[in-house]
């Protein structure tokens, strides 16, 4: 059942059902979509970067990688397309992360895991009981 809700793009109340945005948003939003996919599709422009996109096609970066993570726009097909890592950076194609803050992420997990199981060994030791036998 759909909700009313206020249109994220615009602010305008609508009935909210799959999409976020109101119809008057989505329209613009598909139009810019077909803007960039056309200029895209064009031989000449499949290696085009980020800022050659939106110089030629006026459209908006944020919305270009809403497109790349919505998986409208592949980096398989356009090679020189990504957005930023959300922890440094970098160019990436997938995800939110890129190797490099991934792997230091999973570092930081796996001496966090450590940490806490020899805390659990002190605290198991302090539970023991020990009895000795003269």
């Amino acid at each position: 059942m759909a909700e009313l809700a206020n249109c994220s793009r615009c602010d305008r109340l609508f009935l909210k059902g799959t999409r976020s945005i109101c119809q008057d948003c989505y329209q613009e939003e598909e139009k810019a979509f077909q803007t960039v996919y056309q200029f895209m599709r064009q031989r000449k422009n499949r290696q085009a970067t980020m800022p050659e996109i939106i110089e030629n096609t006026g459209v908006d970066e944020e919305l270009i990688i809403k497109f790349i993570k919505e998986k409208r726009l592949l980096p398989s097909e356009f090679p020189n397309i990504g957005y930023p890592c959300s922890h440094c950076g970098t160019r990436i194609t997938a995800g939110n992360l890129c190797v490099s803050c991934r792997e230091n992420l999973k570092k930081d997990l796996q001496q966090y895991e450590q940490k806490e199981r020899k805390m659990e060994e002190e605290r198991e030791k302090q539970r023991t009981y020990y009895m000795f036998d003269d």
